[in-house]
């Protein structure tokens, strides 16, 4: 995938926090400083991570050659890849290709862009949304892939958000990064993070043609409605990759009340969200809720064991540290058939608040991970 994008403009992004990231990771997180972007190349099939000296190389002569098709300074061509870790990238299989792919670029090949940088998705993942800076209407549309490998800690997970908003590189930063934290950095699909995740935010500044007036600081108020606009686009795309993970059935929202703090809530969401006996109940649809009170206890997180509640959607199935006295199992057994599910979880100690989605664990992920590369 290449996209070419208007001169100056300004890019943001959140990288992994892997110690073995990747290559193309290396390299944004090296030209992110600059604050600006002419172009993006994508590969799919292969993550150039693990790959040395040969992996920098790969991403120079992609780099190189994605400048001189965009016509652009290398210092503003952003690069990320998906795939199998540990095999050498060869980019002269596809460099000689981007002269031509600049020549017939099209700005409404979004579904073509979301399919070409698909591993083991099921379906191309786009979202768009209308904002208002001042009287000026706003476009904002996103792309994303990941199915497996995902709990980002900013799977493989790439995302990419494009806006026509005139808008300074550190104010979209922070807003990049604020909005990863509650999108993107609640999700998991099987708690391993990435040596490739990468979310970049394009803002292209066409929009100052039509009256914008640009916004050099997180403190205008004007930047109001563009927030909570981008805040929805990136929520749905990793909602959709949560929805997409590897033989997943279930899309499952675990919220958790009553802790020390918003951070402790985070980590005891989290500890569920990732325990195979919880994810495997989900796929069975066995509302065997004594696991998540096994989650809880293992996070690490300050919980009151005897004030601890748990619901299934709105059936109270636990309270006061033990089974509620009213809960039949036919009736969380019948919830959990449900494709959707809402978990909660209040452990009575605190104010603090989290939401973390998840899936549940299948045959069918096993399967795909254990044929991965053959």
């Amino acid at each position: 995938m290449l996209v070419l994008l208007e001169p100056e403009t300004a890019v943001a992004g959140v990288l992994t926090q892997s110690t073995t990231a990747s290559a193309p990771v290396d390299w944004c997180r090296s030209q992110l400083s600059t604050g600006k972007a002419a172009a993006l190349v994508v590969n799919s099939g292969n993550a150039n991570a693990f790959t040395g000296l040969k992996g920098r190389n790969a991403v120079q002569m992609t780099v190189e050659a994605a400048a001189r098709a965009a016509g652009c300074e290398e210092s503003h061509v952003f690069v990320a890849s998906t795939g199998v870790i540990g095999e050498p990238l060869e980019p002269e299989k596809f460099v000689k290709y981007l002269g031509g792919l600049a020549e017939v670029a099209d700005d409404k090949a979004w579904e073509d862009a979301a399919r070409a940088i698909m591993t083991t998705d099921t379906y191309p993942k786009l979202s768009t949304g209308l904002a208002q800076i001042a009287d000026t209407e706003i476009v904002i549309n996103g792309i994303a892939k990941g199915a497996g490998m995902i709990a980002p800690n900013m799977a493989t997970m790439l995302a990419f958000l494009f806006t026509d908003a005139a808008i300074a590189a550190p104010v979209l930063q922070e807003l990049c990064s604020e909005l990863t934290d509650k999108t993107f950095n609640c999700i998991s699909i099987d708690g391993d993070t990435s040596t490739s995740d990468t979310i970049l935010l394009f803002a292209t500044g066409r929009a100052a043609a039509r009256g914008q007036l640009p916004i050099t600081s997180t403190d205008d108020p004007r930047l109001s409605g563009f927030k909570t606009t981008l805040h929805r686009v990136m929520l749905d795309l990793s909602h959709q990759i949560v929805k997409d993970g590897e033989g997943a059935q279930k899309f499952v929202a675990i919220h958790v009340d009553g802790a020390a703090s918003d951070k402790a809530a985070r980590g005891i969401g989290f500890s569920i969200a990732n325990s195979p006996l919880v994810k495997t109940a989900f796929a069975g649809e066995d509302p065997n809720w004594g696991r998540i009170v096994m989650a809880v206890g293992k996070s690490g997180e300050a919980a009151h064991r005897d004030q601890l509640a748990i619901w299934f959607g709105d059936i109270r199935v636990a309270v006061g540290g033990e089974v509620d006295p009213n809960y039949e199992e036919v009736q969380g057994a019948q919830y959990m058939k449900g494709r959707e599910l809402d978990v909660r979880v209040s452990v009575g100690v605190g104010a603090g608040a989290a939401t973390v989605w998840t899936c549940d664990l299948t045959h069918d992920y096993i399967s795909i991970n254990a044929d991965y590369r053959s």
